[in-house]
């Protein structure tokens, strides 16, 4: 029995109660006080019509006092139950009568996968798996929750493991199990899952380290620490140490070099094309990307709008980058060296900090609690304190917080004390990253996003884009290219790649005037992502 009709059951057992006890007490007043006695079924009219505060019939005064409290009393409880029954008891019932009962089993389903237990982990992954065109199907045990699930226009059946749910949602039919529970409940799913002879993949999403070997052991195909590949994907978008920015660019030795240049609002640059601006012309450095909102554009063509607040990637020579600084005003060179700033000391700002040390560059970290590894003991949103760790010399901060708003608040403080110095954090919740880049975070990303880009690949057999950005400078040598010129050849507009340079016996050319033409003695260096890069290969082939 519901607990709605448990309540409406235990009202109607007291009203009854109330209109006996009036009933009689009613009965004994006038009997003893008043002296005109009154039959059970005359007192019980009089209570009804009292609780009810309908009125009265023959009995319309009493002269003793207690007799008076009494009525008073009484016309006082059935206002206060007229108050109490409609909002307590009568509307959750007629809600509950009324609204739209949850599914309880989708036996009918089929290539569909099941997540059990929605939350802020697999969200991302619940829209991939629908422009994939798959059916996701939330099992989910609490009712609220589940409630929000199907309002939010997703697939739910609303049961627990202990009401043998898992003997409702086909199983056996769907391509894989997702479990989304706590650590000890994701491995009683599993086992349950395998007992009930499903042999697919089951994926686990594990708070604790420690206990990713023991779900496997459970039965799960494979178990995962979302938190600690955030923190490894925001240590390697933090310092080239760990990622590099572009890859490759070693092939060339000490005569190219990569440098990421700020675009400030009042920059000569902010709000003009690439062709506009004429960057390669008039400096010889080559625009291999952008980073606006976190978001790389690996493909920049000529009529690609440079954005104030956006971060370009250059290559070129070390004169050709300084010639850059010196003709475009406004825009301001990220440091490479410099101590990096760890706001939050919790999974992911441990797995941050160790990555960063593991790769030899200097880290502060800033917390509340004073455990060890913590640098600087204070709050994150104490602007002297921040001054006194040195953030507006640090090469990069980033916000390991627990909670959103207290990212988003760091953030608005931490570009008004520096606003040249990068800003990498961690999101909590997927739809708060939109507004966290806009308070100014230059890279954010959510464990939403990096389950999603996980389970992704192992589902789908796809890459998401916010992780799998990267920039490779590569060798080609194709017949194709002989006798061309890169604006001819339309290199960068039909692969997405960019010709960086081009080695020449001892020689390495950056800047390509209009009488330039490839050899085929050439060793031209190309940059772009592995997509682009696959394309250029398709497009100028290799010598046989």
């Amino acid at each position: 029995m519901k607990r709605s009709q448990k309540r409406l059951l235990a009202l109607i057992a007291s009203l009854i109660a109330v209109l006996v006890v009036s009933a009689l007490l009613y009965m004994v007043g006038m009997d003893q006080l008043e002296g005109k006695p009154r039959g059970f079924w005359q007192a019980l009219e009089w209570a009804s019509e009292t609780l009810s505060t309908t009125g009265y019939g023959a009995d319309a005064s009493w002269r003793h006092p207690l007799m008076v409290c009494l009525v008073v009393l009484v016309q006082f409880l059935g206002v206060f139950l007229v108050f109490l029954i409609f909002p307590i008891y009568l509307i959750p019932f007629l809600e509950e009568r009324f609204e739209t009962r949850l599914p309880g089993d989708c036996t009918t389903a089929h290539n569909h996968v099941l997540i059990y237990r929605n939350g802020p982990a697999v969200a991302s992954l619940i829209e991939e798996l629908k422009l994939a065109e798959v059916t996701p199907i939330i099992i989910e045990e609490d009712e609220a929750e589940a409630r929000r699930v199907l309002d939010a226009g997703h697939r739910v059946v609303y049961g627990s493991l202990e009401g043998n749910v898992m003997t409702r949602v086909a199983l056996c039919k769907s391509r894989a199990l997702i479990l989304n529970s706590s650590d000890h409940r994701n491995a009683a799913i599993a086992i349950t899952a395998r007992q009930l002879g499903f042999t697919g993949d089951i994926f686990g999403l594990v708070e604790n380290p420690l206990h990713r070997q023991p779900t496997i052991l459970a039965g799960a195909t494979a178990a995962y620490t979302p938190r600690h590949v955030l923190g490894a994907a925001l240590a390697a978008r933090a310092s080239r140490k760990v990622s590099p920015t572009v890859a490759g660019v070693q092939n060339l030795g000490h005569r190219l070099q990569v440098s990421e240049v700020r675009i400030t609002p009042g920059s000569v640059l902010a709000g003009r094309t690439i062709a506009e601006c004429k960057i390669g012309h008039d400096t010889g450095v080559t625009v291999i990307g952008q980073w606006v909102n976190g978001r790389l554009n690996a493909a920049p063509r000529s009529d690609m709008r440079l954005e104030p607040g956006g971060i370009l990637i250059l290559v070129g020579s070390i004169e050709n980058i300084a010639r850059f600084t010196e003709i475009c005003s406004g825009t301001t060179t990220l440091k490479r060296h410099g101590a990096f700033i760890i706001a939050g000391y919790g999974e992911v700002g441990r797995k941050v900090a160790q990555l960063l040390q593991d790769a030899g560059e200097e880290t502060r970290v800033i917390s509340e609690q004073a455990v060890p590894g913590v640098d600087v003991v204070g709050n994150v949103l104490d602007p002297e304190l921040l001054v006194q760790s040195g953030v507006q010399e640090a090469q990069a901060v980033i916000l390991a917080l627990a909670e959103d708003s207290t990212t988003l608040f760091a953030t608005v403080i931490l570009k008004d004390l520096a606003a040249h110095v990068p800003v990498i954090a961690r999101v909590n919740r997927p739809e708060n990253v939109e507004r966290i880049h806009a308070a100014g975070v230059d890279f954010a990303l959510s464990i939403s996003q990096v389950t999603g880009q996980i389970l992704a690949r192992k589902l789908l057999g796809k890459r998401t884009v916010l992780l799998d950005q990267a920039l490779k400078v590569s060798m080609v040598k194709s017949p194709k290219l002989v006798g061309g010129h890169p604006a001819e050849l339309r290199i960068r507009e039909s692969t997405g790649c960019s010709v960086v340079a081009v080695e020449r016996g001892d020689k390495v050319l950056v800047r390509f005037e209009s009488d330039f033409a490839f050899e085929a003695r050439d060793a031209v260096y190309i940059c772009g992502s592995e997509d682009a890069t696959r394309k250029f290969a398709v497009e100028f082939p290799a010598r046989e």
